[in-house]
């Protein structure tokens, strides 16, 4: 594994996890019904830092491998739609938009999760608790949506 590889899709991961401080929760957030099996909030930074260096460790493994075209495009494809996830659900408050992304984002990390996996056991291995916290998020997101259908977006006249 080439450590510089690590290091740059580690800076694309934090670059993406960016967004989060950009558009952060806050008091919108906290007044949502949300289900009862809603994590902590102190757990979605623990579980980002995680994620954010399995899939970095795992993207510099299949990087230089033979026939990896496939895994570093589902890679790009998952780094971009975590980075839009945020800005649509918190920034613009589009509860119902930010699903159709997470639909997306979850496709792609099944992606990265076959063709890392079908190159090295060890890459492979390394996206599996991403996929799990995408698949939690995408529920968490759907039911959240479902709980608060009344919920108007951001209106971006008055911003």
């Amino acid at each position: 594994m080439d450590i510089m590889l690590f290091f740059i899709f580690l800076a694309a991961c934090f670059g993406a996890g960016a967004t989060g401080a950009t558009f952060p929760p806050g008091a919108w957030y906290e007044r949502l019904a949300k289900p009862s099996w809603t994590p902590p909030n102190w757990v979605f930074p623990v579980m980002w830092t995680t994620i954010y260096l399995l899939i970095s460790f795992a993207a510099a493994r299949v990087a230089e491998l033979e026939g990896s075209a496939y895994a570093m495009a589902f890679w790009a494809a998952q780094i971009a739609l975590n980075a839009l996830w945020t800005p649509i659900f918190f920034g613009l408050r589009r509860l119902k938009g930010a699903l159709i992304v997470m639909v997306f984002l979850w496709l792609s990390v099944l992606g990265c999760f076959v063709t890392h996996w079908q190159l090295d056991m060890w890459a492979g291995l390394a996206m599996l608790p991403y996929l799990t916290w995408v698949s939690i998020a995408g529920v968490l997101n759907l039911t959240v949506a479902r709980m608060n259908p009344d919920v108007e977006p951001l209106d971006l006249s008055k911003v």
